[in-house]
């Protein structure tokens, strides 16, 4: 197996790395790379941050085992290798009656970025985490290969689930998909004028799928107003999919300025009706909208972005309030903001949803935006909240450490499963997540 020098970052593009890469396209070379050495595996590198990354070292690319290996049509088993993309197990299950049970935000995400992350999607408040419908899944470190399940070795599949890849590689999966009524989803849109609006709306809610776009460009008696999109699966006809498109070269700094971002803001806001509207949309399109623009990541230049996104408990929305008035207040906000409501799923120590309500903002890389996510940090962290390592790129290791109190136990499986710290990556690391104290 050929090993590559290669430079490749996070889907952020602030942080990046040069190491060496192998992409085995058998499980025969993969088996024969991890003989021989082992590494940390990535896959299409969607983490916003560092979890992918592994400066000055190796990494095995994953993306090549990406087969179907059986589906079972009686219990909806499905196996798959670990490349392959939940975005692909959506389209071609999807006319069978069959959905991944929880899907992120991109389809473009792995399953075994999917496990190591324990990702949650728009029905988080109904179905918990991906892993949490894992039925078990094959995994190599320094004791060997062994088929994991939550039953055959329930502290090292906890370990495994949301654990950032630190337990081994994982090779294959077999998932549980959800019964799905076709392959279109009818969406309902619906504006909130206000963050109390909008958490009126979610708690009223008892759709299989919600999810909100937040203005945080909104002040004033408008903070948190936005649209609340519900949606169920459904057969019919299926829409034409909007074609897809590029963004061909790094944005210039004026593309999301703060004057541009406050005008399309107003826009998508009032592109939905005050008596609200129901629209049919290709699955893949409501669950993975961004995906059809692809590298739109280079909207936000060549400095590249961060993303902060932070779970609150459900008593504390307060603190939502507090920290949307200090990102209107800065200015520096992208379009892209999400608010959804969590419920209490969680599959693995360091898995990060809780019961409550996790916003997610994007920000240009620019003058200001560490100190604001910095001050987003505290905030989220006197709420008694905790941030998103799949997302992270500036958190320091006391705070992510006291904001995940499965922590210890996590550790001590990881120090079992790798005790030479080959699969550390950067963001273990900087995180000091390997460390003893």
């Amino acid at each position: 197996m050929r090993w590559k020098d290669a430079e490749y970052t996070g889907w952020g593009r602030v942080l990046k790395a040069e190491g060496q890469l192998a992409r085995p396209e058998k499980r025969a070379g993969l088996t024969a790379l991890l003989a021989e050495k082992q590494v940390p595996a990535i896959g299409n590198c969607r983490s916003y941050g560092d979890a992918c990354l592994n400066s000055g070292g190796k990494a095995v690319d994953m993306t090549r085992l990406d087969r179907f290996l059986g589906f079972d049509e009686t219990t909806g088993v499905l196996s798959v290798e670990a490349g392959i993309t939940i975005g692909e197990v959506a389209r071609v299950m999807a006319p069978k009656g069959w959905l991944p049970a929880v899907m992120p935000g991109t389809g473009f995400a792995t399953v075994g970025g999917a496990i190591a992350n324990d990702v949650h999607g728009k029905n988080h408040h109904g179905a918990g985490t991906f892993g949490q419908h894992v039925a078990g899944f094959t995994l190599v470190n320094h004791q060997g290969t062994a088929y994991v399940t939550p039953d055959s070795d329930p502290d090292l599949f906890r370990a495994t689930m949301g654990g950032l890849g630190q337990t081994g590689v994982i090779i294959s999966a077999d998932l549980q998909l959800a019964r799905a009524k076709g392959d279109i989803v009818t969406v309902t849109e619906r504006r909130a004028e206000d963050l109390d609006a909008f958490l009126a709306l979610f708690e009223a809610s008892d759709a299989t799928y919600s999810v909100g776009w937040i203005d945080a460009k909104a002040q004033g008696d408008d903070l948190g107003r936005g649209i609340l999109e519900e949606a169920e699966t459904g057969a019919g006809l299926i829409p034409a999919p909007k074609p897809s498109k590029s963004v061909p070269m790094d944005a210039p700094s004026f593309a999301l300025s703060s004057p541009v971002v406050k005008l399309f803001n107003a826009a998508y806001y009032r592109r939905v009706p005050a008596r609200g509207r129901s629209v049919v949309k290709p699955i893949e399109e409501f669950f993975f909208p961004l995906d059809r623009i692809h590298d739109w990541n280079r909207l936000y230049g060549k400095r590249g972005f961060h993303q902060f996104q932070c779970v609150v408990p459900t008593g504390e929305t307060e603190a939502l309030r507090e920290m949307l008035g200090r990102i209107s207040d800065m200015g520096i906000a992208s379009p892209l903001a999400v608010l959804k409501r969590l419920g209490a799923g969680r599959a693995g120590h360091m898995s990060f949803p809780m019961e409550g309500y996790t916003l997610a903002v994007d920000f240009p890389n620019k003058e200001g935006a560490a100190r604001l996510i910095k001050q987003l940090e505290d905030i989220t962290a006197e709420a008694g909240g905790r941030i998103y390592l799949a997302k992270d790129s500036l958190s320091s290791r006391q705070r992510v450490r006291a904001m995940y109190p499965e922590f210890q136990a996590w550790a001590a499986q990881i120090a079992k499963a790798d005790p030479e710290g080959d699969f550390a990556t950067d963001l273990v690391r900087r995180l000091g997540l390997r460390e003893a104290s």
